[in-house]
C-alpha cells in the first residue's frame, strides 16, 4: 500500500508539470480528463483517479487523468482545447463554451456553489466590514467560487482590499493558517478537504450568495454519441464513488444551466482570465 501511494504521488507531481495535449482526440478508447487545480496534483489525483477508474469501467473509454501547475496554466490548456473531458468552474464553462466550444454534460446533483472566506481561529476578523485596507489571499483571478464571486462582494459594499494570488486552494488555507495574510478565499469542497492541521487552525466567516455549480464537459472535437456515453457514465457514479469529492451524485447538464453566471455580466479583463492558446500548456 506504502508502495502505491508514493507511485501514485509521483505520477501526480509529473502529471502537474507535464500539461496534456490533444493526443487522444483520434483515438476513441482514450480520453484525457482534465481537473481544474483547486489543489495540488497530488491531492488531486489521490482524489480522482479511483473516480476516474469507475468512469472508464462504466463508458468503455480508458479515462486519463490531467491538469495543470495553476489555475492560469488550466485556462490556457482549456483555450487550447488541451482536454478531452474537463472539470472546470462555473466561469470558466461560461468562458470556454464559447472560446473552444466545450459543451456541458454534468454537474453535481442537488447543488449550488457558494465561495467561502477563511481567517485564522484567533483573529479578530469577523465580516467583510473587518477586511478594509487588509491583504485577502485568492486561487488565482477567475477562480470562480473562491475569488470571483467573494471579491465582487467584497467591492459592492466598498470595501477596499489588497489582493495576493497564491495559485491554489491549499495555497491560500496555509497562507491564512500562517500568519502570512488576514484572510482568504475558497469553497466548501476544497475546505472539507484539507488536511485536520490545517483547518482546525481556521475559521469560516463569510459565505458568497449561492451558484450553478462546476461543470462536467467534453471538448468540441467528441461526438454526441461520445457525449451522451460520457454523460451517462457520470450520472452513473455512485456516492460512494463520488464521496472524496464531497458529492452524492452528478446529474445531466445543458449550457444554459449556466445562465446564471452569464447574467452576472462578469468580463474577461475584470476576471483576468487566460483566453489565449498559449506555450504555457504545450509539453516538450
Amino acid at each position: 500500500m506504502a508502495a502505491r501511494k508514493i507511485a501514485l504521488m509521483a505520477f501526480a507531481l509529473t502529471i502537474g508539470t507535464a500539461l496534456p495535449t490533444n493526443a487522444y482526440a483520434d483515438d476513441h478508447t482514450s480520453l484525457s480528463f482534465g481537473v481544474v487545480p483547486q489543489q495540488s496534483a497530488s491531492r488531486l489525483a489521490r482524489i480522482w483517479l479511483p473516480i476516474l477508474e469507475k468512469l472508464s469501467q462504466k463508458s468503455g473509454y480508458n479515462i486519463k487523468f490531467a491538469t495543470a501547475k495553476d489555475i492560469p496554466t488550466f485556462e490556457a490548456c482549456l483555450a487550447h482545447g488541451a482536454y478531452d473531458i474537463a472539470y472546470m468552474n462555473p466561469y470558466h464553462y461560461v468562458v470556454f463554451s464559447d472560446v473552444s466550444g466545450y459543451r456541458a454534460i454534468g454537474r453535481q446533483q442537488d447543488h449550488r456553489l457558494r465561495g467561502l472566506l477563511v481567517t485564522r481561529k484567533d483573529s479578530p476578523i469577523e465580516t467583510l466590514d473587518d477586511l478594509d485596507g487588509q491583504e485577502v489571499a485568492f486561487p488565482s483571478p477567475a477562480a470562480f467560487g473562491a475569488s470571483v464571486i467573494p471579491r465582487a462582494e467584497i467591492a459592492a459594499r466598498g470595501i477596499t482590499i489588497s489582493e495576493n494570488y497564491v495559485n491554489s486552494h491549499d495555497s491560500v488555507y496555509m497562507a491564512v493558517a500562517n500568519g502570512l495574510t488576514v484572510a482568504g478565499g475558497g469553497v466548501k469542497r476544497t475546505w472539507k478537504t484539507i488536511p485536520d492541521t490545517i483547518r482546525d487552525q481556521l475559521r469560516v466567516f463569510y459565505q458568497t450568495d449561492p451558484y450553478s455549480p462546476h461543470a462536467f464537459a467534453v471538448q468540441a472535437s467528441l461526438t454526441e454519441d461520445q457525449a451522451a456515453t460520457l454523460g451517462n457514465a457520470l450520472t452513473a457514479l455512485d456516492a460512494d464513488t463520488l464521496s472524496p469529492l464531497g458529492m452524492k451524485g452528478i446529474e445531466a447538464a445543458i449550457d444554459t444551466d449556466w445562465d446564471d453566471i452569464r447574467g452576472l455580466g462578469l468580463t474577461k479583463k475584470d476576471t483576468g482570465v487566460v483566453v489565449e492558446d498559449s506555450n504555457q500548456c504545450h509539453s516538450d
